[in-house]
């Protein structure tokens, strides 16, 4: 051969690189974060580094390292970088430091769809759900609150048994390579760690007694309420005020401190994990609202997930969600919110668990439910919503929606662990993983984008 070959007759002319590339070339990427010195070590185009995560992350290579290597061992990864190799740490760095970046993007790939009439803007149905991810943490790397107490007590009782044995001159000596000083420093260093820890837990035990206070108060009001107007004793059981201070299960994770424990699966076990949040629009199935939650369950999570929406989106008639979601407080923010957005918001939410498969009786024919009385309660209206033809129509594609979308990010792209640690970060990966899903939804779509 006695010229180099040309990388893009080694591509084929629908490869999903090429896709890639052009949309990405579509993109206002005036926030991306450069060296403006133009000193250190080489620089490349933001273009090419944006494109390099995106087509990176929905083919299912994360690691920087791993990263850094396809580009001398992948062909569609080498044309991506026109022959060029950007080492991992410049890979992590434009990651970590592109967080107004990744997000615009989000928004313009979303407007550019909107633009080729595959996503429309006004009016949408929202599927929403949560997903637990790994963080970039050991749960082993976490301590309990109790465990921590105890932990400083020992700590402390060693180092005095060691203070002692430095006083006494006929005490038998510490092994070779360890000296007395040296031990009581690491175990001084690790009580003071620990100490730290104890504040964190301590503080965020303050905010969860404030939000439960205020939650038990509520209760009681309604319940007070409901006696007042009926004349009788409430049914159930009496709301019980919230603990004060720190409990002996909650956990602190030294790694990542950001970071929970929360269940995964199917519930049986526990991960050190995030609470990675969604919302599908549910006839292009693609993500146009997306946050991450220390939370470990979905109660109070409705609301900043119709928050974070994309400001591309015009108007929000209905959003789908399970009994995970649901509870009053949610509901009334979300119905009643004064966003734009949100004006005349229908929340359809199952209020409990219902088994699968659908008894005899649902089979059968009946009329439509009456519409419930003035001064309903929330739960009433969610049930009588659900219940309808017309709801039970709307609700059965909140699963055919939200549901595969995590299975292809988790499965299909392989995405289970964040590789960044501390909440900011984690949502600035989570920003990544969603815009690249969306690109890769469009891609097999057929769809050809637009910029403004």
């Amino acid at each position: 051969m006695l010229l180099p070959p040309d990388l893009r007759d080694w591509l084929p002319a629908n490869h999903m690189v090429r896709y890639v590339m052009e949309a990405v070339d579509e993109l206002n990427l005036d926030q991306a974060r450069i060296n403006t010195r133009g000193t250190g070590d080489a620089q490349y185009p933001p273009s090419m580094m944006l494109g390099l995560l995106i087509y990176c992350y929905s083919t299912g290579t994360f690691s920087s390292r791993k990263i850094e290597r396809l580009t001398h061992d992948s062909v569609a990864v080498r044309y991506l970088c026109a022959d060029t190799h950007p080492d991992h740490d410049s890979i992590c760095k434009f990651r970590r430091e592109n967080k107004e970046l990744l997000l615009s993007s989000f928004h313009q790939v979303l407007e550019c769809a909107a633009r080729t009439q595959v996503f429309k803007v006004g009016d949408i149905t929202l599927a929403i759900d949560g997903t637990k991810i790994k963080a970039n943490a050991s749960k082993h790397s976490a301590m309990s609150h109790g465990h921590a107490l105890e932990q400083m007590q020992l700590l402390e009782e060693q180092i005095a048994e060691l203070v002692a044995k430095a006083e006494n001159a006929d005490s038998t000596p510490l092994q070779d390579g360890l000296s007395i000083p040296q031990e009581v420093s690491r175990r001084e260093d690790r009580i003071s760690k620990i100490k730290a820890a104890v504040r964190v837990m301590e503080a965020r035990a303050r905010e969860r007694h404030a939000r439960e206070k205020a939650e038990y108060e509520q209760k009681l009001k309604a319940r007070d309420d409901q006696e007042k107007a009926t004349g009788k004793k409430a049914r159930g059981k009496t709301p019980q005020p919230p603990p004060e201070g720190p409990q002996d299960k909650d956990q602190y994770n030294f790694t990542d401190p950001e970071s929970r424990i929360m269940k995964a699966g199917s519930g049986e076990h526990f991960e050190q994990s995030y609470n990675a949040q969604a919302g599908v629009e549910i006839e292009s199935r693609l993500i146009v609202t997306q946050c991450v939650s220390d939370a470990p369950n979905d109660k109070q999570e409705l609301a900043p997930t119709l928050g974070a929406c994309s400001p591309v989106v015009e108007s929000i008639a209905a959003v789908l969600v399970d009994s995970g979601f649901y509870s009053e407080a949610a509901i009334a923010q979300a119905e009643n919110s004064a966003e734009p957005t949100l004006q005349g918001i229908k929340i359809y939410a199952a209020t409990k668990r219902h088994a699968h498969g659908r008894s005899v009786a649902e089979l059968e024919q009946r009329d439509e439910p009456a519409v419930p009385a003035a001064g309903a309660s929330t739960q009433e209206i969610m049930e009588q919503r659900l219940a309808t033809s017309a709801g039970k129509a709307l609700y059965a594609q909140r699963k055919q929606t939200i549901e595969p979308v995590f299975g292809i990010i988790k499965a299909a792209m392989g995405f289970r662990q964040f590789m960044l640690r501390g909440k900011s970060k984690v949502e600035t990966e989570w920003t990544l993983v969603t815009l690249s899903y969306n690109l890769k939804r469009l891609f097999h779509m057929g769809a050809t984008l637009k910029a403004a």
